[in-house]
């Protein structure tokens, strides 16, 4: 049986018919083309799934696209700003810069994890960074450089905030510091 449903995904409203037994990651690739969202254990156990729904991680291998009726979604996707999205969000900037990506197939889930936990109190400690990742596996990075790139977003995110240096600075990567 399809069920209507009607949910902001990434800040767009959208509306469509759902099998009532469509998983939300099925739902967001195959319906909406959003890819981001990837798909590995359909168990909920490796994190690539991460959204955010109504501000909340969720593994969305194990929701319902009937769920997310009447709710706020953001995809990986929905990270990056401006005409087209092309304006990346800080997180997404510093994992380029600190080289937190390899594979790239849980870089998605890290990424949702990473704005949830910088949602937050946007100061994190390292241990508080590798705390709210560990829902999240990785076989390639080791997670030391995820951890830099998250650190260095929050600084990013709390400059920007607050305005304590010009909006324009960028992120110190570790090339730049390694730099006289």
């Amino acid at each position: 049986m399809a069920v209507e449903i009607s949910a902001a995904i990434n800040g767009e409203r959208v509306t469509r018919h759902v099998p009532d037994d469509q998983l939300l990651c099925d739902f967001l690739r195959e319906g909406l083309g959003l890819l981001g969202t990837r798909v590995g254990c359909n168990e909920g156990v490796c994190g690539s799934c991460t959204v955010l729904v109504d501000g909340q991680q969720v593994r969305a291998c194990l929701m319902l696209a009937a769920q997310v009726d009447g709710c706020d979604v953001l995809t990986v996707e929905g990270l990056a700003t401006g005409p087209r999205r092309r304006e990346l969000h800080p997180l997404q900037r510093a994992f380029i810069e600190y080289g937190a990506v390899q594979c790239g197939f849980c870089t998605s889930g890290l990424l949702i994890a990473s704005k949830a936990l910088l949602d937050a109190p946007p100061h994190p400690t390292a241990a508080e960074i590798r705390e709210a990742l560990e829902g999240n596996l990785c076989q390639c990075t080791g997670y030391g450089k995820v951890v830099e790139a998250v650190a260095a977003a929050a600084r990013m995110m709390a400059i920007l905030v607050d305005g304590r240096r010009g909006a324009d600075e960028t992120l110190e990567s570790p090339a730049e510091r390694a730099t006289p």
